[in-house]
């Protein structure tokens, strides 16, 4: 099993900044992409980010191109979303989520981190 918990959500200013991080533990040797959705109430999970393990270049979406960055920390197995400029529409809950080499699925994810934006 992997297990994924999400950090670094908060209040910020439109404009502002915030960095998500998220730590993976367990059979983490399985993982081979980590992706970053968002989700407001009531409505369908939205793709931010996605990146493999293995190297090559993250895919966005086009609402956060030139503004989202994802990263990675192999060592401490953690990923992280920087985002920068944000919006009040970027305001929504975060999840990080992880999938293997055998599927385009994501099977592990993480328990959200709520991020709102102000104007």
């Amino acid at each position: 099993q992997v297990q994924l918990v999400e950090s670094g959500g908060g209040l910020v200013q439109a404009g502002g900044s915030l960095r998500l991080s998220c730590a993976a533990s367990g059979r983490t040797y399985s993982l081979y992409r980590m992706a970053w959705f968002r989700q407001a109430p009531g409505k369908e999970r939205e793709f931010v980010a996605a990146a493999a393990w293995s190297g090559g270049s993250p895919f966005y979406a086009d609402s956060v191109k030139g503004r989202f960055t994802c990263s990675r920390d192999n060592a401490k197995n953690t990923v992280y979303l920087q985002m920068n400029s944000l919006k009040p529409e970027d305001t929504d809950v975060y999840y990080c989520a992880a999938g293997l080499s055998t599927s385009k699925e994501y099977p592990y994810w993480g328990q959200g981190t709520k991020v709102t934006v102000s104007s």
